[in-house]
């Protein structure tokens, strides 16, 4: 089961058990509606929203009475099963559907594979393992460097500019 993250906790709000949530979701609002969260370490958290914060909102989490253990949570990023989001919009993708991607030439030579997406303020960048290479290559997730995504055939083209993929 892959799953995607839809947000993160910030740490606590107030001293009653609320946390900090922020939203990494299109609609910040839809992070409760994807049924119970569940952490990177298994444990599962059903989610009522509070009053919306800079950059979030206020959240609280059920198992979580305490500002100690709301504190204990900071970092730790909440994920749902991908099949309960909905589907993206055309030219749209969620990042876990890319990760594991062939990446290939134009002409359709497979030249590495995607091991990350990786956030980066204007625009995202894919993380490619290239045989022969021990460390990655970051390419700009871009319509002119990727052209073409074709999730069914779990691929991706890639047309770097020249010198982009060079040792």
């Amino acid at each position: 089961m892959s799953l995607t993250c839809v947000g993160a906790l910030a740490g606590s709000y107030g001293v009653r058990g609320e946390v900090r949530l922020k939203s990494f979701c299109a609609v910040a609002e839809d992070v409760a509606n994807y049924g119970p969260l569940v952490t990177e370490d298994g444990r599962i958290f059903e989610v009522e929203l509070g009053a919306p914060l800079k950059g979030g909102f206020a959240a609280r989490l059920a198992g979580i009475s305490t500002k100690e253990e709301a504190d204990a949570l900071r970092g730790v990023r909440l994920h749902v099963p991908r099949d309960r989001l909905p589907e993206p919009e055309d030219d749209e993708f969620y990042h876990v559907d890319l990760i594991g991607l062939d990446a290939v030439d134009p002409g359709g030579v497979v030249i590495g594979r995607v091991t990350a997406v990786l956030e980066q303020g204007p625009g995202d960048l894919l993380e490619l393992s290239l045989p022969g290479r021990g460390e990655p290559v970051l390419v700009p997730f871009t319509r002119l460097i990727v052209p073409n995504v074709d999730l069914r055939r779990r691929r991706l083209v890639i047309d770097p500019p020249e010198g982009l993929l060079d040792d």
